[in-house]
């Protein structure tokens, strides 16, 4: 999916931040009128997705049967620099960072079904059963 948006073959939906985005006909497919190909992003996530990859990996794990089961994205400290004005003034120049935490998880092999095991009695039927026996 990532290959086609940096070669805008495919969009990324904006559901939410809408004001002064354009519209485009790809978005039809995620049932939006609202898109844009974000490339710095989606090469960021991309290594992203790389490191996970590498770390699952490195870790011992089937990089085959891995599944992402959760991405939390964060808000960080804001960067701080300043930009320098008319007349000598200075105002300051932000960026707003994130942190990404991808929850990676092996999925496990189809386990067989144990055999049904009989009624389980509790102490008291048991005791009821070897008096009624004896």
């Amino acid at each position: 999916y990532y290959e086609n948006v940096l070669e805008h073959k495919q969009i990324i939906p904006f559901r939410r931040h809408l004001k002064g985005i354009g519209r485009n006909t790809q978005a039809k497919e995620f049932k939006c009128v609202f898109g844009r190909w974000p490339e710095k992003s989606v090469k960021k996530m991309h290594s992203l997705l790389k490191n996970l990859q590498s770390n699952a990996e490195a870790k011992g794990l089937d990089t085959e049967r891995c599944v992402i089961t959760n991405v939390v994205v964060q808000r960080a400290a804001q960067g701080r620099r300043r930009t320098y004005r008319a007349h000598g003034r200075i105002s300051p120049y932000k960026s707003s960072n994130c942190h990404v935490q991808f929850y990676l998880t092996e999925k496990a092999q189809g386990v067989k079904k144990a055999e049904k095991v009989g009624v389980r009695l509790t102490k008291r039927q048991a005791g009821q059963q070897r008096l009624a026996i004896g």
